[in-house]
């Protein structure tokens, strides 16, 4: 997770640097953007399930961005937006996504809630007995 978080501070870093992308590449890099961090959501979804997988990550990085980009490539050679399929496909992923980490999240809130409520209730009874044998 750590990993993760010092990329994406890294790659803004970098961002804020880099030279100016000119307009012809505007499509190409952010369909490459929006892939990217797909797989940044991805990631963080895996990782609250805890099946992440580095190779797996980093494999989708780049494979998605490069397809994503082909694909745009390919649109822009045949004279048709298939970039605007593509990022319906990413960000219908990252919305998924997104929702998957929050339901986690949510169900890992409850469970901290509700062993906290059982622990009150044991220190209770601890005390209720403890007040009975004395």
């Amino acid at each position: 997770m750590v990993f993760i978080i010092l990329a994406c501070l890294l790659g803004v870093a970098v961002g804020m640097w880099a030279p100016v992308i000119p307009y012809e590449f505007a499509k190409y890099s952010a369909i490459a953007i929006v892939a990217a961090f797909d797989s940044i959501v991805g990631a963080i979804n895996s990782v609250l399930k805890k099946s992440f997988n580095i190779k797996i990550f980093v494999s989708g990085f780049f494979v998605n961005a490069i397809i994503a980009i082909l694909l745009t490539y390919l649109g822009d050679r045949l004279d048709t937006n298939i970039f605007l399929a593509a990022i319906f496909v990413f960000i219908t992923r990252i919305f998924n996504n997104f929702s998957s980490i929050r339901r986690q999240l949510i169900a890992k809130a409850e469970e901290k809630k509700a062993a906290k409520e059982a622990q009150k209730e044991e220190t209770k009874e601890e005390s209720k007995e403890a007040e009975n044998n004395a």
